[in-house]
């Protein structure tokens, strides 16, 4: 069984391996932080003098699923290395590269790519050194024969980190390349806090928390809304974009994802809020961001407006059991970032399962071709300065 589900029964509605590679991360998680471990010196010679710079530029880049993780760990890095990290999508350093890389300070660019042969992620790199010769590459991507870890191999300019050999998801939606890569940027840059030792208790905790979602999670399952909204706040608001992109992308857009965080919900995008929609709202374990998601929980509930509002959250609280949710398994709570990595599987499994509640094949949504596990189509024009 896997996720609940009959390995064979999942195999004929062609969702073994999207199940397979959801169901597999804190295994992957666990030889991420080895190989990280093992690359600690390598690691260290190269970031340390860079981070000795007061004025290091740090810029977390890819496209799709890979932008998102850069996203959620924006705003954790930035308050933990206390200084500036920024999260700009390959997507638009191509269209506008001096917007991106006009800053006069030195600058590592971080780059998240599963395949590393995204035509986006490739351009990046390449605009990045053309614009900041000093700048200075740390790649982390799932894919060894992948083009971007073959350019990566320059000692000098370029470190790549290349994540376990699973986590080069053989299905079309991201899901055990990005929490890996993710896990591998945090354990890079802050080691004493993500490293094999420490991070034991929370792959502990999703070990269990993959046993218990089938469950969890069957009363929204078996029902697909129409639309669906996540809110997340600080990083969780990455995790939430990330959901919305799986269950548009598992369910060929047949249900309609959006995301906001807690605060900018309401400026408008709150109109999409109908009888059609469930409401999931990612609740944070940080005091002061947890009393404006609570508000707006409380909010969303007088409303009365939405099919369902569903809490997920690590802590309980009056404001949270008063209505429909979802608490994590018993476990070491963790900082928000601790809880991105546990919130991840329950939005996965949650498009996973709307993706078979409609008949659609999860390991390949859109078998016309109009959207692809590695991005096609794409021009990448010469850049000359003006």
């Amino acid at each position: 069984m896997i996720l609940g589900h009959d390995s064979e029964k999942l195999e004929r509605a062609g969702g073994l391996a999207t199940a397979r590679e959801i169901a597999q991360q804190p295994a992957a998680w666990e030889a991420t932080l080895d190989i990280v471990h093992a690359e600690r010196p390598r690691i260290d010679a190269f970031l340390s003098p860079l981070l000795a710079q007061a004025d290091l530029r740090i810029v977390l880049t890819g496209a799709g699923t890979s932008a998102f993780a850069g996203e959620a760990l924006a705003p954790y890095l930035s308050r933990r290395l206390g200084r500036a990290v920024e999260a700009i999508a390959t997507t638009d350093i191509v269209t506008s590269p001096a917007s991106c890389f006009s800053a006069n300070r030195p600058m590592l660019l971080i780059s998240f790519a599963r395949s590393g042969n995204s035509p986006e992620s490739l351009a990046a790199v390449e605009l990045a050194s053309q614009l900041r010769p000093d700048c200075r590459h740390l790649v982390l991507t799932c894919n060894a024969e992948g083009e971007l870890r073959r350019r990566g191999d320059d000692p000098a300019r370029a470190l790549t980190l290349l994540m376990p050999p699973q986590t080069n998801d053989r299905s079309f939606a991201m899901t055990s390349s990005l929490s890996s890569m993710m896990l591998a940027c945090l354990a890079a840059l802050l080691p004493g806090d993500f490293n094999p030792s420490a991070c034991a208790p929370m792959l502990q905790r999703c070990h269990h928390l993959l046993d218990i979602l089938p469950q969890q999670l069957k009363a929204l399952a078996d029902n697909p809304p129409e639309r669906i909204v996540y809110l997340g706040s600080n990083e969780l608001k990455g995790i939430a974009r990330e959901g919305a992109l799986k269950m548009l992308e598992l369910t060929a857009g047949r249900v309609v994802a959006l995301f906001d965080s807690a605060t900018g919900f309401r400026h408008g995008p709150k109109s999409v809020v109908n009888s059609q929609t469930l409401v999931v709202q990612l609740i944070s374990n940080q005091p002061h961001t947890r009393r404006y998601e609570l508000d707006l929980l409380a909010e969303l509930r007088r409303d009365d407006l939405a099919e369902r509002i569903v809490a997920l959250a690590d802590r309980p609280d009056p404001a949270i059991d008063a209505g429909e949710r979802l608490y994590l398994p018993p476990g070491a709570e963790g900082d928000d970032m601790a809880l991105a990595f546990c919130y991840l599987p329950y939005l996965q499994t949650l498009a996973l399962e709307a993706s078979l509640r409609l008949g659609i094949s999860p390991d390949n949504p859109c078998p016309g071709g109009q959207v692809n596990r590695v991005v096609q189509g794409v021009t990448i024009y010469p850049y000359a300065e003006v």
